[in-house]
């Protein structure tokens, strides 16, 4: 359960990356409430999940969902680019965050 928790918890770090980009330096009130929401789930998500996750592969994991997500987020609907390379360094991510779930000894 812990690891569907971290996974969510690296949703709400897509959420709350995509969110600072609307909030124009914390200027604009809906975009800075989503945004520090959302921050504060994924925190706390993060924290209920290294309870049994060790803290370096929960956060790496973490880090990684919410990059991945934020990246295809990017191509997909903020017009940036979608080059082979950029695609490549996402799988690469991908497949640490699943090795580091393969060869996780929790749960």
């Amino acid at each position: 359960m812990d690891w569907i928790i971290l996974f969510i918890a690296g949703a709400f770090e897509c959420c709350w990356a995509v969110g600072l980009k609307y909030t124009q330096g914390f200027t604009k009130l809906w975009p800075s409430l989503f945004t520090v929401v959302t921050m504060g789930l994924s925190l706390w998500l993060l924290a209920v999940a290294m309870r049994t996750i060790p803290i370096g592969t929960a956060y790496a994991v973490w880090t990684g969902t919410g990059a991945v997500c934020v990246v295809i987020i990017g191509m997909v609907f903020l017009g940036e680019s979608r080059e082979i390379a950029r695609i490549i360094c996402l799988t690469l991510i991908v497949a640490g965050i699943v090795g580091l779930k393969l060869f996780s000894k929790c749960n």
